[in-house]
């Protein structure tokens, strides 16, 4: 039997690597990212030469940034999947009453207000019958969870950056760039609208884009 922890312990087996609103979100963050440094660029001043910089800069800074996310998401489930495992501990050693508190504080706020007690204590049986868990706290499918996240971080710069790599205009691979940005935004947007069960997920991703248009216009505002 597979051991199994109080909760959804994170880094459990999943079907998919990630769930849909991690991959998502991280994918946005590397996009917007890159976006606020690209934007930075002042076309009135700036040549080829300093455009091509500052893409290679987004590229360096979601590189390093890929890397941070990366580890801590690595500190994190191994953190979390430790809290899991003594909170079973407690649980198996603790009176009925204790172990009822402790369950129903482990459970997500919404789900707490509405189980019953027989559920929670349901719950308690059923985790006592199950062998304690054991094994490495962190395994292989956290290390390769962590590369795919420093991987969506960083291939999210490249469409933000190709256009300077692809034109020597630097003002028409600013707007190409700021295009496609927002097209991302949309389409990113849209999908996360319909994992969250939004009826018009497209307006998800409307919002989505407008909050990047806004954000270009405020790095210009600030100089850029």
């Amino acid at each position: 039997m597979r051991e199994r922890e109080v909760g959804p312990a994170p880094g459990d087996e999943r079907e998919t690597l990630l769930d849909p609103v991690d991959r998502i979100s991280e994918v946005l963050f590397g996009l917007i990212m890159a976006m606020t440094i690209v934007g930075s660029i002042s076309i009135a001043t700036a040549g080829q030469a300093e455009a091509l910089t500052v893409a290679k800069a987004a590229l360096g800074c979601n590189l390093a940034w890929g890397l941070v996310d990366a580890v801590m998401y690595v500190v994190r489930t191994v953190t979390e999947r430790s809290r899991y495992r003594v909170l079973g501990r407690r649980i198996r050693t603790e009176d009925a009453a204790t172990a009822h508190r402790l369950i129903s504080q482990a459970l997500p706020e919404h789900l707490a207000a509405i189980v019953e007690p027989s559920a929670i204590e349901d719950l308690r049986r059923r985790l006592l019958a199950l062998p304690a868990p054991e094994g490495a706290l962190l395994r292989l499918r956290d290390l390769v969870e962590a590369a795919g996240i420093f991987a969506m971080v960083v291939l999210a710069t490249f469409p933000v950056v190709a256009p300077f790599w692809l034109s020597g205009d630097a003002a028409f691979a600013l707007l190409a760039s700021q295009i496609i940005t927002l097209a991302m935004l949309l389409v990113l947007g849209v999908a996360l609208g319909r994992y969250a069960g939004h009826p018009r997920p497209i307006r998800t991703g409307i919002v989505m884009a407008v909050f990047g248009a806004l954000l270009i216009v405020v790095v210009k505002a600030l100089g850029g």
